[in-house]
């Protein structure tokens, strides 16, 4: 059968799917599955190529694709596995993709699965998922730049899975590219070999021939027998409008083919098996998926609630004992998204549901906001995962929204035992209520490791300091690099942290972090006034050191959005009832004395005493109407 008309086929199904047609395969569609019954699992391979931000992931992905003829060789062949607008346009990769890959290697013909990860911190919860479907992974590491944060982050994820763990040095084609001080740095940070790392050059495809022998010698096969009950784990779904979910599982045990019916060990729901194939790097029909093997079902799976990621499905009647499944994904930044139209509500809602089902990482709950009306309160693991999710919303859906800025979640405990969580300012507990109820406020910390060169320290660790971090250890990688580990309260690091550290280090500093519990912190909530009327909307929780600088910056911001009116608009900001900063907006004056033409002064200031009285009666009974505007100029900024 032709491409174009094996196309035309697809097209055909679809078609018929999402017209609600009945879709049992025809014979046509049965002679476009491939057969892959024949890779047993000691011919299977499932790796993952783990790396920080930039260390040539994507790139060695595409010569190994190129390599096994899943792609042709072509100079357009960038970043193939990348495959949101998003991704293509920052050049980084936000979401886990896998590919299947056909080679032989010593007579023998193997079935590899490759899951290509992202390298940013804020979405090391794709990589933990991904590394639960493999059982090794290749440990990338820039020659040039050396170890980085997130390459020892990644690489403790993946000892902790039991991997096997196999380094290679990229871009050994660069001039300024320092190997052996490389390969060292491995070796005393992970106690590796060096003399088992592969050097390689994924851009001109120098060494790539030695990656491929290397996984197949080094991975284990995956364990499981074909006999045992059917058994897989969903470890990533995405919505396809023609077929409804699309689930993609690492089988255990057993196999499953088009017509079995298979039940989800978290809802005890069935589902009859419409498709099953592996994604070459598309999706591509199979006849089955058996014990080893990593592909995608569909299984006519039409709401986006029913698939739970980390869960176990099994044949109907064949119970088994579900599979540990991954941690939920621990929130460490919140904000409120709204619709800028309400009459968007519904269309935004379905809209973050199907984006939420290809990112299991972000929290959901609806809020109701005063000044902005309804939406939601949405968890992130960092400030850029919120920004791409933000970017996604807008540019695969269509959605225009406002994003608030960003929050932590405080934890406040009373003196009868009970402990709330505070996810929005509103929520904190008023002066009183802390001095007569409250026994302690807790704010989230993490525990953050900085890789940079040593003649950056002290600007570094006076950056450290002004933002409330605590020093524990800086250790000497090699003679010109420093790793430095200390303790961050979570609300400076979702601020400008990041952007400063980079800038005080040249942008040579690498930055990684990881929840570290709740410590007891001095937090107050910052109050805007506008004419001695609070606006809940704009009140901030932060610590007490900051209240004056951003409450002068925030009262500073509303004098420039807020309209004149016909009375003065004072703007306060205050924490405990104690006013920090003040701006006031004059009001529009009539010139009440235009039409006096001479004569006595008594007059004119009669005339403007006449004013001066209406205005004070207006003042108390006019009420200040702040413009959507102003929220978006001080919720949308950070706090300085």
């Amino acid at each position: 059968m032709s491409a174009a008309h094996a196309h035309s086929r697809v097209t055909t199904i679809q078609e018929r799917q999402s017209q609600g047609y009945a879709t049992r395969a025809t014979a046509e569609d049965i002679d476009a599955e491939i057969d892959i019954s024949e890779y047993t699992p000691d011919r299977i391979r499932n790796f993952s190529i783990i790396a920080h931000i930039d260390h040539g992931k994507s790139t060695l992905a595409d010569r190994l694709l190129e390599t096994t003829g899943v792609i042709t060789k072509s100079g357009k062949n960038k970043q193939v596995l990348d495959k949101l607008k998003v991704e293509r346009e920052r050049g980084i990769t936000v979401k886990a993709q896998s590919a299947s890959m056909f080679w032989e290697h010593a007579g023998q013909k193997y079935l590899l699965n490759l899951i290509d990860t992202p390298g940013h911190v804020d979405f090391s919860y794709e990589v933990s998922r991904s590394l639960a479907a493999c059982q090794g992974t290749i440990l990338l590491v820039d020659a040039a730049q050396g170890i980085q944060a997130q390459t020892v982050a990644n690489f403790f994820l993946a000892f902790g899975e039991g991997l096997e763990v196999i380094p290679m040095l990229n871009k050994i084609d660069l001039p300024t590219a320092e190997p052996d001080r490389a390969a060292l740095q491995i070796e005393s940070a992970f106690e590796i070999d060096a003399t088992n790392i592969v050097h390689i050059s994924a851009k001109t495809g120098l060494g790539i021939e030695k990656v491929l022998p290397s996984v197949i010698q080094r991975v284990p096969p995956p364990a499981g027998t074909i006999d045992a009950p059917f058994k897989a784990l969903l470890f990533d779904t995405w919505y396809d409008k023609y077929v409804g979910v699309v689930c993609l599982m690492a089988v255990k045990d057993g196999a499953v083919r088009r017509g079995d019916r298979i039940v989800s060990t978290h809802s005890s729901t069935r589902y009859e098996v419409m498709e099953v194939g592996i994604m070459h790097p598309e999706q591509k029909p199979a006849t089955q998926l058996q014990v080893g093997q990593v592909g995608y079902i569909v299984c006519n799976m039409k709401s986006v609630a029913e698939a739970h990621v980390g869960d176990t499905f099994y044949k109907d009647k064949h119970p088994v004992d579900p599979l540990p499944g991954f941690v939920p994904a621990k929130s460490m930044v919140f904000a409120g998204v709204f619709p800028l139209d309400a009459g968007e509500f519904d269309k935004l809602n379905e809209s973050i549901q199907k984006l939420t089902l290809n990112d299991a990482s972000v929290g959901v709950h609806k809020e109701t906001s005063a000044a902005l009306g309804q939406g939601w309160r949405l968890g992130f693991l960092g400030t850029l995962h919120m920004d791409v999710f933000r970017q996604r919303l807008e540019e695969e859906y269509d959605a225009s929204i406002l994003v608030t800025a960003p929050t932590v979640p405080y934890r406040v405990q009373y003196r009868d035992g009970v402990i709330r969580y505070i996810q929005t300012p509103a929520d904190f507990p008023t002066a009183i209520e802390l001095q007569d109820k409250v026994e302690a406020v807790m704010e989230p910390f993490v525990s953050a490791t900085l890789i940079f060169p040593e003649r950056y320290l002290g600007a570094i660790l006076e950056l450290c300091t002004m933002h409330r971090a605590d020093i524990h250890t800086h250790t000497y990688l090699d003679e010109s690099r420093v790793m430095l580990k200390c303790r961050l309260p979570t609300a400076e690091i979702v601020t400008d942290f990041y952007d400063r550290l980079k800038s005080k280090s040249q942008g040579f500093a690498s930055f990684d972090y990881e929840d570290d519990g709740y410590s007891e912190s001095d937090l107050v909530k910052m109050e805007v006034l506008l004419n001695g009327e609070p606006v809940d909307a704009l009140a901030a929780v932060m610590h007490r050191s900051s209240v004056a600088n951003v409450g002068h910056s925030i009262a500073k911001r509303l004098k420039d959005v807020i309209r004149r009116q016909l009375f003065d608009i004072i703007i306060q900001t205050a924490a405990n009832g104690k006013v920090v900063a003040r701006e006031t907006v004059k009001q529009l004056r009539k010139n009440v004395t235009a039409k006096c033409y001479g004569g006595d002064i008594s007059r004119k200031m009669k005339l403007l005493n006449k004013q001066k009285e209406g205005k004070k009666r207006m003042k108390k009974i006019g009420r200040v109407e702040l413009p959507q505007e102003a929220f978006l100029s001080v919720m949308t900024n950070s706090q300085e």
